[in-house]
């Protein structure tokens, strides 16, 4: 069940922009899946899914290639690794990484070529990203809780 959910999830994120976990069960729910988001989140985990920026300005889930470039998979991998919470106050992005990788996940984040970022201050434990606009903020917030175990 799990690897024909997980191969309808596939399907579905080539087809169409999917910029939510609710509208990933729902695409699901008409498939005639019957899921909830927990599940949903383990998978987008287990398939090593993320969000880029669509051609409309959007965020949408995106499978990270397996043949592409080796440093970005290593970055993300830090991401998928060290991300303990992410939180949106106003204009900034607060995340949270296990104590020691706050540097290392701030690199990681910067590679993410966020386009609506305007800097990132990373700590030993704290990462503070300062967005564009609230609605930016919301964006940068929703795509690395992604990366969240």
């Amino acid at each position: 069940m799990r690897e024909k959910r997980q191969d309808a999830i596939l399907e579905i994120i080539k087809e169409k922009s999917i910029e939510t976990q609710e509208e990933l069960v729902q695409n699901l729910k008409d498939r005639g899946f019957d899921v909830t988001q927990a599940t949903i989140s383990r998978d987008i985990k287990n398939l090593k899914l993320t969000k880029v920026l669509d051609d409309k300005g959007k965020y949408k889930y995106a499978v990270i290639s397996n043949q592409g470039n080796k440093v970005e998979n290593k970055m993300n991998q830090i991401l998928f690794n060290t991300l303990l919470d992410v939180e949106r106050v106003d204009k900034f992005v607060v995340v949270k990484t296990l104590s020691g990788s706050g540097s290392a996940a701030g690199e990681a984040i910067d590679t993410l070529n966020f386009t609506n970022v305007a800097g990132t201050i990373a700590g030993d434990n704290t990462i503070f990203i300062l967005s564009r606009t609230d609605e930016d903020a919301q964006k940068i917030v929703d795509s690395l809780k992604v990366f969240l175990s």
